[in-house]
Parts: C-alpha cells; structure tokens; sequence
C-alpha cells in the first residue's frame, strides 16, 4: 500500500499547524490541540478519543472531523474515515482540498469505486495541486475506471479453508506446496513470532501442522516469506535483523538432510546488501532466484529482482523492468515450474485497491509482458498478497483475513480459472535402489532436453532416501541420467511431446554396482532407421559415457549394439555392428583410449522384449555397454 502511506504521510494532518480554527470553542480547541501532540507520539487511539471529546463539544468543528477522519485513515478504519470526510465536506467543502483525495482513496478501500472517482475527479479541479499528488489522483481515478468493469466481469472464484490441520486462532500465509503436493510449508504468527511449519497429506488429507525445524524456526528472530523448491528438498527463506545479516533482512538457504534440516546459511552478496532483502522464490531448475528488494537502481519502492547461478555463484541481480515494476511496490513474486509465467502483487498497475495479484507471461524474445489482473473477486478491495500454485497450474494457494475463516490470516486454495493458469507442467518422480540389496542409495540426477541438449534439472547426491522429483514442461522429449560413484550409471528417456495433461511420470531404478558382466543400456543413443549415424540427441548421454570413463580409468567395456528382428539377420547383425562401432569411435575421438574399449554386434539376438508390439521391439533396438574388467 505505498500510495497510501504517501497519502497518510503527507496530507491527512498537514492542518497541525492551523491556528484559525472553524470553532471559538476554546473546550473544543484544547481537545484538538491534545489529539494533535498524541498523533506527534504516534498515539493514534488517544487523539481519536480527545478527537471525539472535541466534537461532542462543538459538532460543527470542521478541523476535528477532517483530523478525525485522518487519523482513521492511517489506522485502516475506512468506514469510519468516510463519515469524517464526508462531515468535513458538508460543513466546508472547501475546508481543504486534501479531503477530497483521501476520501477517494477511502473509498476505493471500501470498494465504492464510483463514490471515489467522483472525489477524485472534484480534487482535480483545484488549483496549485502538486505534481506528485496530481499523478496519485489520475493513477487512482484509473484504478476506479479498472475496478469497476472488473466487478461487471468477475471470474469463478470458490475458495476452499484448508481446515484446522492446517488453520488456527494465529494468522497462517505463505503457503508453499511440492510439485506433488504431498508436503505443504507456510508461515505461522503467533504473538510477534513468525515460524515455519509443514503439514503432509495422508489419503487426500493434511495431517496437523507441527514445527519445521529447530535449524531453521527460532524463538528470537522471525522467519518468513519463503520457496520451497518443488522437490522439498532446499528452502529459501527471509531472515531479519539475524547476527549473521548483511542488512535489515536477507535471504537465507536451508538443505534437507536424511533426517532434518541443514542450518540455514546467508546467500551473501551479492543478492544480500545492508538494505532490504526478502520474498524469494526459485525456478523449477534451481538457476534462477527471483527476490524483492529496495536497492539503488529500480523504479521506485519494492521492485522485483532475479539472479541466476553461475560457477562463480550468483551473478548480479537483475531488475525485471518496467513490464514488471512500477514507481510503486511490486512483491511476493511466485514463478511458476513452466518458466514462463510470474505471479506477483502489486498496487503500480491498475488494480481493485491495495495490492492485487497479477500475472506475466514471457514473450517469444524472453522479456516479461505487460502484467494480467487476476480479476475480480480473487482481487478484491483489500490487500491481496501471496499467491503461489501447484505444478500443474490447476489450483492457487493463498491466504486471507476476511473470508470467516478459522481465525486470523487463513490459508485457502481455489481452482485456478483456465485463462490465468500457467503452461502446463508435470514432474518425474523416482526412487533409486542398489540394484543387489534393494537398499535405498543416493544419487546424482540428471534431466536432459534431448533436442537442445542442455541440462535442465540435475540433483546431485540428494539426501531423501534415494528419492528424486523433477517437474517438466509438457511438448519435450526428455533423457534421464542417474549415477553413482562404484555403480554403471542408469539412462532412460520419455517422451511428453504429446501430453496434453500433465501426467506425472514415476520410474524405480535399480543401480548395479561395477563388476565384471554388469552392463548397462544407453537409451539416449539414437540413430535414424537403418542408419548408424549417430543423431545430435545422443551427445549428452555420450558425454555422460565419456565422464564414466574418466572416473573409472581402470575400468573396460563392450559397447554392444542390438536391434530387433525385422529384416534379415545379416542386415541387422551388421547394422548392430555399425551403430557400436559409431559409439566406439566417438569415445576415441574424445580421448579415451581405444585399449580399453571393445565392440560388438549381436543383431536381433539376446531381445529384451517381445518383439510382436512396436513398444517392445523398440526396447530390442538398443545400444548398451558391458564391464569387461576394472
């Protein structure tokens, strides 16, 4: 709400010093002077009282209703500021043309967008207005024109309470939720204290809300305003006035280890800064941390930054420009799996009241769009904030203090209208186990996008129980690597380029250890049909090959080719041949040695599958490689 705390601070009580009063009560004057030392304390509640006193002595007191209707104003009390100005009015209507501003402003609070314009609109008319007040009442008036064709054209909205697993007497916000909505992380205040607590859901259900950890909840500072990455398994958060700060508040990092929480560290400069840092939230690939701060360099109040991980950390942050950022505040940015789409609040772009929630997409040159109202009811005349959605774009997550809930802030979700939903995502999800003991192992996972080739998730040596969770664009071809030092690593790859849902995708992978006979199949090798052209998509899982070798110098394989049984068997003994031939010969031009490497073709011998269905004489089409010695 910054254009209303300008407002507060610079007209609501710019009579203080007026000595010609609208009254010769000297009672009513001595009750007027009282409130205004209270207001100078900043005792808001006893200048009301002495306020009240100083009308109850004179009711024509112009300056104590308009004083009055102020102090209500700064307090949030809109209704009441209403009566005050609109008593002002009455008794002077040109008492003070500031009334007629505030009054506006007060009643865009009280969603009489007509009833503000209308105020707004009269303010304009006078003269000697300052440029910067002129500007609030023309963005205002353009706030009122918004609002009311937005309540004219509401879109479905049907809030849903979490319930009391979840929502208590305190005020609960800041939901955040795993790609596969398991595991739910929000922030709770009690008293002044701010703390994190998580829920799992259990058969549809969210089990009770318990502490998240000792780590990272602390009786002493406040913790908030966070993003879980989709995986559950690192949590960025904001830290304020901690002994190991750079500034006022910061953004922190926490892991999740095998049995808790890792203890938060300071992500440092240069996201950090001895100003203000908070609001975090990171990008399903974990390279791209979007934040809100009030450094030098952007547009005026809260603005939106990003900064992507580099091998020399994390660069210098960037603002999102103007498409994003307004002379006012932007904030809670929340950017969604797909890459494509930020939701964010704002009260700079034209909006139902004090902050709203909008959305941007990216265009085709990677800049951010001018921002979407969400619309109305989802923004209403109150302060809309928060906003966070699952992986598949189907269902938001918020919180509000004025829906009747369990008690204060409740958390909410509600089924996202088609029109705001983000592009649609899914997530891979997995376990890895020791292919011999079955035993849970932990290991590095990698997705690739096999037409470009570029690494678009890559979990290394996850602590969860050998379990890993990627979320994915629909419309791609993807390969997935898994490895493990002392293992032959794992490939496979899945095809969501003609999903039109996001089905999420589950796989369980057993690693076999390196010894003499266990071998592996490279399902990221491709090659045209009858062709032993290596295909530019199995640059990455060669690369992958090669890396394996690097790390086990002492280590020969078999590469071994396959197909299936269509066409003669000579035809494909020697295709089979070609294509391992093709892979060998690669991995010598990449500096492996030619000793360690043999190959070998076995045609349509050896089948993995049956080969009466295309799927299964697909599997048969392979390439693999084999431990020989190590």
């Amino acid at each position: 709400m910054r254009y209303l705390w300008i407002l507060l601070l610079c007209l609501p009580f710019s009579v203080l010093a007026q000595r010609q009063y609208a009254t010769n009560n000297k009672e009513a004057i001595k009750f007027y002077t009282l409130a205004n030392e209270s207001i100078n304390y900043q005792q808001y509640e006893k200048a009301a009282d002495l306020l009240k006193q100083a009308i109850a002595t004179d009711d024509e007191f112009t300056d104590a209703h308009y004083q009055l209707g102020s102090v209500y104003l700064y307090t949030h009390q809109y209704p009441e500021a209403s009566v005050q100005y609109l008593k002002t009015i009455a008794l002077n209507p040109n008492f003070n043309r500031a009334v007629y501003l505030n009054l506006g402003n007060v009643n865009i609070m009280l969603g009489k967008y007509a009833e503000a314009k209308e105020a707004l609109q009269h303010y304009l008319t006078f003269n000697e207005i300052q440029p910067k007040d002129r500007t609030m009442a023309q963005k205002l008036i353009v706030d009122c024109d918004f609002s009311l064709l937005a309540v004219q054209h509401p879109v479905e909205f049907k809030p849903i309470n979490l319930g009391t697993s979840i929502n208590t007497n305190a005020d609960e916000y800041l939901p955040n939720v795993t790609a596969d909505e398991s595991t739910i992380i929000f922030t709770r205040k009690i008293g002044n204290n701010e703390d994190f607590y998580q829920s799992k859901k259990l058969n549809g259900k969210w089990t009770n809300a318990v502490g998240l950890s000792a780590k990272i909840n602390t009786p002493e500072f406040n913790e908030g305003a966070q993003s879980l990455t989709q995986d559950g398994q690192y949590l960025f958060f904001t830290g304020c006035n901690r002994p190991d700060g750079l500034g006022r508040c910061d953004i922190f990092l926490s892991r999740k280890n095998s049995t808790d929480w890792d203890k938060p560290f300071n992500l440092g400069a240069p996201i950090n800064t001895p100003g203000w840092e908070s609001q975090p939230s990171i990008s399903a690939d974990g390279k791209t941390l979007y934040f809100v701060s009030l450094r030098k360099g952007g547009y005026g109040g809260y603005d939106i930054w990003k900064s992507t991980i580099t091998e020399k950390g994390w660069s210098e942050p960037e603002n999102l420009g103007p498409n994003i950022n307004t002379p006012y505040d932007e904030q809670s940015p929340f950017i969604h799996p797909d890459d494509q789409t930020l939701y964010f609040s704002s009260n700079g772009w034209p909006g139902l009241g004090s902050k709203d929630l909008f959305l941007s997409r990216k265009g085709k040159d990677g800049k951010w769009q001018k921002p979407e109202n969400l619309g109305y009811p989802i923004n209403t005349s109150g302060d809309e904030n928060g906003l966070t959605l699952t992986a598949n774009g189907a269902y938001a997550f918020f919180s509000s203090n004025n829906l009747k809930g369990v008690g204060g802030y409740d958390i909410y979700t509600f089924e996202m209208p088609e029109n705001l939903r983000p592009n649609v995502v899914t997530y891979v999800k997995g376990t890895v186990k020791d292919a011999k003991s079955k035993q849970a192992i932990d290991a590095d996972v990698q997705i690739i996008d096999l037409k470009t080739n570029q690494t678009i998730f890559q979990n290394v040596n996850a602590l969860n129980q050998g379990q890993f969770l990627a979320t994915l664009p629909i419309g791609k071809d993807y390969g997935l690597n898994i490895s493990r030092p002392g293992y032959l690593f794992y490939s496979e790859n899945f095809s969501l380029a003609n999903q039109k849902v996001g089905k999420p995708y589950h796989i369980d992978v057993a690693l076999q250890a390196i010894e003499v006979g266990n071998k592996s199949v490279l399902r990221n090798i491709f090659f045209d049909t009858n062709k032993s052209d290596l295909k530019p998509e199995s640059k990455a899982e060669l690369n992958k090959l090669i890396s394996f070798m690097g790390l086990n110098p002492k280590v020969t394989i078999e590469i071994s080719g396959f197909t299936d049984n269509v066409g003669d068997a000579k035809s494909n003994q020697t295709l089979s041949e070609n294509r391992a031939k093709a892979v060998q010969q690669y991995l010598i031009a990449n500096k492996v040695a030619a000793a360690r490497l043999t190959f070998k073709g076995y045609g349509a011998m050896q089948p993995v599958a049956l080969n009466t269905t295309e799927e299964g004489r697909s599997r048969n089409r392979r390439t693999e490689f084999k431990i020989v010695s190590f």
